[in-house]
């Protein structure tokens, strides 16, 4: 077993976090801007449900901020996966590939749509799904023809691919578009841990024929609950709002809905904390960068483990902060895990891979050499943006 300087981890997490008060979570939210006076105006106004001129403002800023053309907030990043996939013709009976190493939402949203999740491996550069190994797999797999692409073996179309910026970090997007025009894939960007995370200077999102946001408390911006929908297809933008909009037909009085829609929209207040959160994420991500650098600094001293850095071709937000244990120590990482939770630092493991839990152990996979590697040896650190300083260069 490896020679894993645990007290040494502590002792950086105490020293970089020094000065703050009791526990230290994982990741807090930062509430210091106008989140109080947006939701006064919206309780003063009576405007809190789901119409309202904050709506449509946060709907604007995190479109100007991604680049994308069009964004529609809704409830969670949950519900804005459902729809993506509807969207981009996810049916019954079809396969979604999806990373074996990401959050249990990501395939939830697929079974949603009556459509069958397909583990896919990860590589350790990105954390994220791995491209060429896939498009190595589809080539044993898949066959291609006027219909689309389909899986030899199971006989079911092979319709999506939602590759999971995971942490943050910036998955290889450029190859992995390649494979999706080669077999004619569609690409839903899980984008929900991202914000504010660039692959070759352009912000994610802007690769898949749609991608989705999440703002629950624990990311980057919060609205406390809540998530987008965003594309540069303005066809695909109108029609997520009408499906998240209970498909609606506007009417001053008349009660007319043209397809199964979801009551899936943002109310009014949440999108107010939203607006005052867009305002200060410049400054968030300025902080989360200069508390990764000095993680990063900090942790080449330490023996056994090593400070995840974003890809070469990526700037992250470093969303949560990860520590990666070496090959020889990975049996120590619930060591470390038990120490630092003692020590008052609220440090986490990565999520189970998705093909282990009950619900979809049945479903086909790939060789999952790197996932099933990786889950042994992340440890995710305190992350919260208050932790970095404001004045540091980017």
């Amino acid at each position: 077993m490896g020679n894993l300087d645990i007290e040494g981890i502590i002792n950086a997490l105490r020293t970089i976090t020094s000065g703050h008060q009791g526990p230290v979570s994982l990741h807090e939210p930062t509430l210091r801007g106008n989140e109080w006076a947006y939701v006064k105006d919206c309780l003063d106004s009576t405007w809190v449900s789901y119409v309202g001129q904050y709506v449509d403002r946060f709907e604007s800023m995190l479109a100007e901020f991604t680049g994308v053309k069009k964004a529609v907030a809704v409830v969670n990043g949950t519900t804005a996966l459902h729809i993506a996939l509807k969207l981009a013709g996810v049916e019954p009976g079809d396969e979604v590939f999806v990373p074996a190493l990401t959050f249990v939402a990501t395939a939830n949203a697929v079974a949603y749509c009556g459509a069958v999740p397909h583990f896919v491996d990860s590589e350790e550069r990105t954390l994220g799904l791995d491209p060429h190994k896939l498009r190595d797999y589809l080539k044993s797999i898949a066959r291609i023809d006027v219909g689309g692409c389909t899986n030899k073996f199971s006989g079911r179309r092979i319709k999506a691919v939602i590759p999971m910026h995971a942490f943050g970090h910036p998955v290889d997007l450029d190859s992995l578009a390649e494979v999706c025009k080669e077999y004619k894939i569609e690409m839903i960007e899980d984008a929900a841990e991202s914000l504010g995370s660039y692959y070759k200077g352009k912000h994610t999102g802007n690769w898949g024929k749609l991608s989705v946001l999440s703002f629950n408390g624990n990311k980057t911006i919060t609205t406390g609950g809540g998530g987008a929908i965003m594309t540069n297809d303005e066809h695909l933008g109108k029609m997520a709002k009408h499906l998240t909009s209970t498909a609606k037909i506007p009417h001053r009085w008349e009660y007319r809905h043209d397809y199964i829609g979801y009551n899936y929209r943002l109310p009014n207040i949440n999108a107010a904390v939203g607006c005052a959160q867009m305002e200060q994420l410049p400054e968030f991500l300025v902080r989360k960068r200069h508390l990764a650098e000095r993680y990063c600094d900090t942790f080449k001293k330490i023996q056994g483990v090593r400070f995840f850095k974003e890809p070469s071709f990526a700037s992250s937000n470093y969303w949560l902060n990860v520590l990666l244990l070496d090959e020889a120590s990975y049996k120590k990482r619930d060591e470390v895990l038990e120490a630092t939770n003692d020590q008052g630092f609220k440090t986490r493991p990565a999520w189970d891979l998705l093909n282990t839990l009950p619900m979809f152990q049945d479903c086909s996979a790939m060789d999952l050499s790197c996932a099933e590697n990786l889950v042994k040896r992340i440890v995710n650190i305190p992350s919260s943006s208050f932790l970095g300083k404001a004045n540091a260069q980017t």
